[in-house]
């Protein structure tokens, strides 16, 4: 279900980025840490270069990875 609409978005404001996006500055994120939410927790994604460019939740992964376990043969 979405958002209330009388709600408006829900958005935590970061210092400065209002004078950073009118003045074309670029906003710097490479080195800090985000908590990004994958449907069930918050997970910790520390920026690198290489991240720069894909969004967040590209890395919180949803899923758990599968592992085949060894039964012991009777």
């Amino acid at each position: 279900m979405p958002r209330a609409a009388w709600k408006g978005p829900f958005f935590v404001a970061f210092p400065g980025l209002k004078q950073a996006v009118q003045a074309g500055t670029p906003i710097a994120t490479q080195g800090l840490k985000f908590l990004v939410h994958n449907g069930k927790d918050y997970l910790p994604v520390h920026v690198t270069e290489e991240m720069i460019g894909h969004k967040l939740g590209e890395f919180a992964f949803t899923r758990k990875r599968f592992s085949y376990r060894f039964t012991k043969a009777k």
